[in-house]
């Protein structure tokens, strides 16, 4: 009967163990690389260091569209209204400078392949065949790259440089692989100002697996801990900061960038929003925790064309497909700006609304009715390039910011 017992309680454990193994890789960067002399290897993927699951950024920059659009120029000229007691007279023009490439990024969960053109360049082949050339706008692109580690399941874990790389082909890991680097984080950050964002974490730009090191001073002795064993990092000061461990002892570690002001940012990715990076004057607290779900690579269809109802101050509408700020014109793309000194980027499938909020600042609405002011960025201010519709009955219009109130987007 015991014998029987302990039978049933072993195949239990087994099961959670298998189970527990099984999601470790749900969510992970799963992919087939070849390098430049023809080798291939397969495994999951950690790239450059703070991107390891389906819902990371590859970020970088792309070059502007050149469809039907004045605001391709060097030189555009831009019309501002002349008004005298909230009569508006007429306009005025002048002439700004705008580059012809932009900032951008694309979850990795929506791309199919990835192909190295030279130092500095990509070409993805996304889900729907669509093609997105991006160059090095951070480190995740280019040279500048961190390092792109696979785990090979015959030959171990294996770093590549860039000039290692001919092309990635990216696909859904199969169940049931334990990684080496343990679990991807998660949890919520608290900010000084009281805002909570909750998501996947990459500590100091660095650190994003439950096997990665927080170190620091604690009185005279170096410390390095594990992430998996920490509950929560909370401020103490510019200089230090409190680790509260999982089995309830706490220090205060000093005199390294993972714990002081020092620290390059805390971002947290967020399927719901995007991706926020909080500085160390902004952060108070980060929260450790499970994620309640990951999300699989066929969970990532690539989106779809921006649609939605562009107002303007004189009361016309314009619905159809939307391109913004000259450039953003798919549902993966994002918008960004700065709120409460914290950056922010906020993916257009998860926007409801933008309304502008004077001429420097917009609202930013997502369908979960959270709210956000954002400013700094020529996505919401009136260095925008010019919103793009092009409507049903093919007619395009393009709207000023000075004419432009709000949008409302279509829902998926």
């Amino acid at each position: 009967m015991r014998l029987a017992r302990f039978a049933a309680i072993a195949l239990v454990l087994l099961f959670i163990s298998s189970a527990a193994a099984g999601a470790d890789s749900d969510g992970r960067i799963y992919g087939k690389l070849t390098t430049v002399d023809g080798d291939i290897f397969e495994g999951m993927i950690r790239w450059d260091k703070n991107e390891g699951s389906w819902v990371d950024f590859l970020n970088g920059n792309k070059e502007l569209s050149d469809r039907k659009s004045s605001s391709h120029r060097k030189y555009r000229e831009r019309r501002k209204k002349i008004k005298i007691f909230g009569i508006l007279l007429g306009y005025t023009d002048s002439n700004s400078f705008y580059s012809n490439r932009s900032q951008s990024g694309i979850r990795m969960g929506h791309i199919e392949t990835l192909e190295v053109l030279d130092d500095n360049t990509v070409l993805l082949t996304l889900k729907s065949g669509k093609t997105l050339e991006l160059e090095s706008g951070s480190t995740d692109i280019g040279t500048g790259n961190r390092e792109i580690v696979i785990e090979d399941a015959q030959e171990g874990e294996i770093g590549f440089d860039w000039d290692d790389l001919d092309r990635i082909d990216f696909m859904q890991a199969p169940s049931g692989l334990n990684s080496i680097f343990g679990e991807r984080l998660y949890g919520t950050v608290t900010t000084r100002r009281d805002d909570e964002f909750t998501g996947w974490i990459a500590w100091d730009i660095d650190e994003s697996f439950t096997s990665d090191i927080i170190d620091g001073k604690e009185k005279h002795r170096n410390r390095k801990i594990k992430f998996g064993k920490i509950a929560s990092i909370e401020r103490h000061s510019s200089d230090s900061s409190v680790i509260l461990m999982k089995n309830g002892s706490e220090f205060r570690l000093r005199g390294t960038n993972d714990v002081d002001r020092s620290n390059r940012g805390i971002i947290v990715t967020d399927m719901a929003l995007g991706e926020v990076n909080i500085g160390w004057n902004d952060f108070e607290r980060l929260d450790l925790k499970k994620p309640a779900k990951n999300y699989s690579y066929d969970q990532f269809d690539c989106g779809t064309y921006i649609e939605g109802t562009v107002f303007t101050s004189d009361g016309e509408e314009y619905t159809g497909r939307i391109r913004w700020d000259s450039d953003e014109e798919y549902t993966w793309e994002y918008i960004d700006g700065d709120y409460h000194d914290i950056d922010m980027d906020i993916e257009f499938s998860n926007i409801a609304e933008i309304e502008k909020s004077g001429s420097r600042s917009s609202i930013v609405t997502l369908w979960d009715g959270r709210s956000f002011r954002l400013r700094g960025s020529n996505d919401v201010d009136d260095d925008n390039k010019g919103i793009f519709i092009e409507m049903e009955n093919g007619d395009d219009s393009e709207i000023y910011w000075d004419d432009f109130e709000k949008v409302t987007f279509k829902k998926r």
